[in-house]
């Protein structure tokens, strides 16, 4: 790891440490850190072979910090929940509402990065799938979220699902995370039409089939 990479994993350690001191529901705190014990290792084992940009680490720590917060407190007790909640005049605490925002909004950028640099993705492609993904992963998280409610039948799986009563919240979250994911999208594609030269064409290549393409043959 570079010494900047080091100061982020040292931000993110001490708050982890910090959210795993007494946390209001400690069952809900293990469930919820089930997406850190896994992906901490993979961004950490891949980093190995393939290293994002400093941007791209930068907003996934941020996400993780936000993540281990409503592990500690449980997302529907988080303190500055309630203040958006006030903000928004809702019945709900509002804290894993901004959380999914921000898993579309943070973590676009970086699916985005690998999509460009793996893929080569021009262009639209560059924008679209990059959305597409992470409002899918989002979706799964989702589907997660009901597997893990369903198998552990507690008041912990219930807080885990941080539903609050709402029938639709798990349509809710994803909209958030897509909401997300397109306004991060949006906001590189402005800064890309605004600064890259090659912008234009390569937005109009990306339409182009080329002469020699053909149908996929499976026989």
């Amino acid at each position: 790891m570079t010494r900047y990479q080091k100061i982020l994993f040292s931000v993110f350690a001490l708050v982890w440490v910090w959210a795993a001191i007494n946390p209001v529901l400690r069952e809900t705190w293990l469930l919820e850190n089930y997406l850190v014990f896994i992906f901490i290792p993979v961004i950490l084992i891949t980093g190995r072979y393939f290293k994002l940009s400093n941007i791209s680490y930068t907003l996934i720590t941020v996400f993780m910090v936000l993540h281990v917060i409503g592990s500690h407190f449980t997302y529907e007790r988080v303190p500055f929940g309630y203040t958006l909640q006030n903000w928004f005049g809702s019945d709900r605490n509002m804290y894993d509402r901004l959380v999914h925002f921000s898993f579309g909004f943070l973590l676009a950028y970086a699916v985005r990065e690998v999509f460009v640099r793996i893929t080569k993705a021009k262009g639209f492609w560059g924008y679209y799938l990059p959305f597409d993904v992470t409002l899918s992963l989002s979706a799964v998280y989702e589907i997660i979220e009901w597997t893990t409610t369903r198998n552990v039948g507690s008041a912990a799986g219930i807080t885990f699902l941080g539903a609050q009563g709402d029938i639709w919240d798990a349509q809710k979250d994803m909209a958030m995370a897509g909401i997300g994911a397109i306004l991060a999208m949006l906001i590189i594609f402005f800064i890309n039409w605004r600064y890259s030269k090659n912008f234009t064409t390569e937005l109009k290549e990306s339409f182009k089939i080329e002469a020699n393409n053909s149908p996929l043959n499976h026989s």
